[in-house]
């Protein structure tokens, strides 16, 4: 696999919706982090009701604290309802599909909090499989709220320590996995694509139209798991 291709492409991702946003390069007063509503256990079941489906997903909360806690802000805030899946990128090499999915808020200063540090998967142990869930960013310790789920296994995106590419060293920030929905993932990669939107890699990757995720909530854990439901 082009592992260089991969990182630059998956990086370049959440900025550039940012710099359609607020292409003035002023300060963007960002409001404080909300507080989590309910403990966090190990791990953490949320359901995302998108246009075309439910997804379920696990967040790995033992293994990758700080992106999980920050992702969760983003949900017990409902900051995540409204957002989309925008891109699909399809690998051409390999079994298919090969690729991943993204979605998130395009670097939305008004709903964005502050970026956290970068948890490696050298450090987590959480590896790029199919099915997991993993932080965009610009550069390590720039991740907001952007994410993607992976269509297949993407070992490029695990962080290198050996590596002398400082990106390859770092990788990408995995933090959970779907447990039901994969069908809806892949409907969602499946959709029709712009051949002209984005820019650099990114061309040919965004969705059009962008499948829109209509909520995102804490979903019940099965018996002994130390999670809640919370909201509608």
């Amino acid at each position: 696999m082009n592992r260089r291709f991969v990182l630059l492409a998956l990086g370049a991702l959440a900025w550039s919706g940012m710099a359609a946003a607020a292409p003035a390069r002023k300060a963007v007063h960002r409001p404080p982090p909300a507080p989590v509503v309910a403990p966090l256990g190990d791990t953490v079941r949320i359901t995302m009701v998108t246009a075309l489906g439910p997804i379920e997903v696990e967040l790995d909360h033992a293994h990758a604290p700080v992106t999980v806690e920050n992702f969760m802000r983003y949900v017990d805030s409902r900051r995540l309802d409204g957002m989309t899946f925008y891109r699909a990128m399809h690998l051409a090499w390999g079994d298919q599909p090969n690729g991943l999915v993204q979605a998130g808020l395009r670097g939305d200063p008004r709903k964005l909090f502050q970026p956290i540090a970068h948890e490696p998967t050298s450090q987590t142990g959480i590896l790029h499989k199919a099915g997991t869930l993993s932080m965009a960013r610009f550069k390590p310790g720039t991740a907001t709220a952007d994410f993607s789920i992976l269509l297949s296994d993407l070992a490029g995106l695990d962080a290198d320590p050996k590596a002398s590419d400082p990106e390859a060293q770092a990788g990408f920030a995995a933090f959970g996995h779907v447990v039901s929905g994969m069908e809806v993932v892949r409907k969602i990669w499946d959709s029709p694509i712009s051949p002209t939107a984005g820019e650099g890699p990114l061309k040919g990757q965004m969705l059009l139209p962008p499948v829109k995720v209509l909520t995102v909530r804490r979903s019940a854990t099965p018996a002994g798991g130390g999670d809640q439901t919370v909201g509608k």
